[in-house]
C-alpha cells in the first residue's frame, strides 16, 4: 500500500529572501512606508502585503500599483473612503506616486512635451479650447494662445470627447510627433499649428499685469501655473511684485486656477511677498508627522541622504520630526502692503498653491474665486531607490488658526472660503478683464461686491475629464526641498 506525500510547504517570502533588483525596490517602498507614511499606522505587515506580488506592464507600472495599493488602508472619517481615494479613479492614490525622475526634473524648470492644456467649453462635448500656453514652448513659437478654438488634430476634425474613440485619440496625441492642430482665434481668424515634442525652460508666472479700474483702484494680476524650485521661479515672481509696488497697486489678484504642484519653499516666499508686514514673526503654519517620526524611532531613512538648503549632506535619520522643530513663521519680503487679496481656483489648483492660500487665512481677508479645489493638504518628501523616486506621503501642515484637512478641496462662496463659485471661462485669453473669474474679481473691488450675470458654463463636459495637458512631466504634489 502506497504511502500518500504531501509536498513541503513553500517557505514564505520575507525582506531577507533572495529575489531581483525589483523585488528589493518593492520591498523598499512597503518597509519605507511602514516607517515614513504619513497614515503608516494603518498597513498591514509585510507577510499580508507580500509586496513582491505585484506586477505591471513594466517594472514602473509594477511599483506604481503597489503604491496605489498601499494608499488605500487609511480611512478618513468624514468621507468613509480612504484619504488618498481619488474619484475619478477609485484605487488609485490620489496622492502619493513613483516616477522615474520626471517630477524633479519639471520642477526644476525644464519640462518636456508640446506647452499647452486642453479644456471643453460651456458643457460642450465639440468645443475644444487651449486653457494655456507656455511661453518658450512649441505651442507658443505656433503662435498659440489661450481661448483659441481646436477644430482639428492630426487631420481628425468633429471631435466628441463624450465619444470614447475620440477621447482615447485625444489622450494619445500627447505623445504624437509631429502633433498638427487647426484652430480659430476669437476674431474667427483660422490658423494650422505643426507641434514637435520639445524640451523647454518653463516661466511658471505665465502673465503679470496692473489693471487701473480708476478712482485710484489698481489691481495687480498674476498667474502662477507652477511652484517651481525658487532658483526657476524667484526673478520671475520678484518681476511682478516689483511692477506691482512701484504702481502702488490697491489689490491683488493671483490667479492659481491651473497651479497642481511645487516646492514649499516657493509656497512660503509667496505668502512672504502677500502677507501684511505686521505679520512678520508670526506663525505661518505647522507640520505634523507619523507617531514613530516624531518619537524619533525610524531606521530605515537613516540609510537615505539629501542635501538641505546649505548644501548639506545630511540623512532624514538626523531630522527632528517634532511640531515645534518645523514651525514656520512669516518674514515679510518686499513693502507690498495689503489687506486683502483674491486667489482664481479650479479643481486643477492643489498642493503648494492651497498651501499658499490657507497660510494666508488667519491673516487677511482671502477671497476665493471659481470651483472647488483639488484638495490636498499634505505632501511628501521623495526617497530615491535606484533609478525612482517614490513621492510617498509623509506630513500634513496646518495654518496658525489650525486650519486645514480639506481634503475635499476648498469651495469658494462657501462659509470657510469666502468668495464666488463659478466654473472657468475658457473662451479669453489670461488678463482679458471680461474673462468670467477675473471680472468677478475686479467687480468687486470696484463695486464691493461679486458680478451677477457672468456665471460661466461648466468647462467639464458629460462628465468626462477635458483637462488634457499636453505636457508629459506634471503632477500634483507639495514637496518638501531636498536636493
Amino acid at each position: 500500500m502506497s504511502a500518500c506525500h504531501k509536498s513541503a510547504p513553500t517557505p514564505p517570502i520575507t525582506s531577507d529572501s533572495p529575489g531581483s533588483a525589483l523585488d528589493f525596490i518593492k520591498d523598499s517602498v512597503f518597509l519605507y512606508s511602514q516607517e515614513a507614511y504619513y497614515w503608516a499606522d494603518a498597513l498591514p505587515d509585510y507577510a499580508t502585503l507580500q509586496p513582491r506580488s505585484f506586477t505591471g506592464s513594466d517594472d514602473l507600472d509594477a511599483l506604481s500599483n503597489e503604491v496605489d495599493f498601499i494608499s488605500q488602508y487609511e480611512i478618513n472619517p468624514v468621507t468613509g473612503y480612504p484619504y488618498e481615494y481619488y474619484t475619478p479613479s477609485p484605487g488609485y492614490a490620489k496622492y502619493s506616486y513613483i516616477d522615474n525622475g520626471a517630477t524633479v526634473t519639471a520642477l526644476a524648470g525644464t519640462y518636456t512635451g508640446f506647452g499647452f492644456g486642453l479644456a471643453l467649453n460651456s458643457n460642450s462635448n465639440t468645443d475644444l479650447r487651449v486653457r494655456y500656453v507656455y511661453a518658450g514652448s512649441p505651442a507658443a513659437a505656433a503662435g498659440m494662445h489661450r481661448g483659441d478654438q481646436i477644430n482639428g488634430m492630426n487631420g481628425r476634425t468633429g471631435l466628441d470627447l463624450s465619444v470614447s474613440a475620440d477621447y482615447n485619440f485625444v489622450v494619445a496625441a500627447v505623445n504624437a510627433t509631429p502633433l498638427t492642430l487647426t484652430l480659430t482665434r476669437p476674431d474667427n481668424s483660422t490658423y494650422t499649428a505643426t507641434l514637435n515634442l520639445s524640451t523647454y525652460t518653463l516661466n511658471p508666472v505665465l502673465l503679470s499685469k496692473v489693471i487701473d479700474l480708476g478712482g485710484g483702484k489698481k489691481v495687480g494680476y498674476m498667474v502662477m501655473n507652477s511652484l517651481t524650485a525658487l532658483s526657476n521661479s524667484q526673478a520671475a515672481i520678484d518681476a511682478a511684485f516689483a511692477s506691482f509696488t512701484s504702481s502702488s497697486i490697491t489689490d491683488l489678484v493671483v490667479d492659481f486656477r491651473y497651479s497642481d504642484n511645487g516646492y514649499l519653499s516657493t509656497a512660503q516666499y509667496l505668502d512672504n511677498l502677500i502677507v501684511p508686514t505686521a505679520k512678520t514673526g508670526t506663525l505661518m503654519y505647522n507640520t505634523y508627522y507619523n507617531a514613530t517620526l516624531v518619537a524619533g524611532k525610524e531606521q530605515l531613512l537613516k540609510n537615505k541622504y539629501f542635501r538641505d538648503a546649505n548644501n548639506v549632506l545630511r540623512n532624514y535619520g538626523q531630522l527632528d520630526y517634532s511640531v515645534a522643530a518645523n514651525a514656520v513663521n512669516f518674514a515679510k519680503k518686499g513693502s507690498l502692503n495689503l489687506s486683502r487679496v483674491f486667489f482664481i481656483v479650479g479643481d486643477n489648483t492643489a498642493a503648494a498653491a492651497e498651501l499658499v492660500m490657507n497660510n494666508l487665512r488667519p491673516e487677511m481677508n482671502v477671497q476665493f474665486i471659481g470651483s472647488n479645489t483639488f484638495g490636498m493638504p499634505v505632501g511628501y518628501f521623495p526617497l530615491t531607490f535606484s533609478q525612482y523616486q517614490y513621492y510617498m506621503v509623509g506630513f500634513e501642515t496646518k495654518n496658525a488658526a489650525t486650519q486645514g484637512g480639506y481634503y475635499l478641496g476648498m469651495t469658494p462662496g462657501s462659509s470657510d472660503f469666502p468668495g464666488v463659485n463659478d466654473n472657468d471661462d475658457v473662451t479669453k485669453d489670461f488678463g482679458d478683464v471680461t474673462e468670467g473669474l477675473l471680472a468677478h474679481a475686479l467687480n468687486f473691488v470696484k463695486n464691493g461686491s461679486y458680478s451677477v450675470g457672468l456665471k460661466v458654463q461648466s468647462t467639464t463636459g458629460s462628465g468626462r475629464t477635458s483637462n488634457i495637458n499636453f505636457d508629459k512631466t506634471r503632477r500634483k504634489g507639495m514637496i518638501l526641498d531636498t536636493k
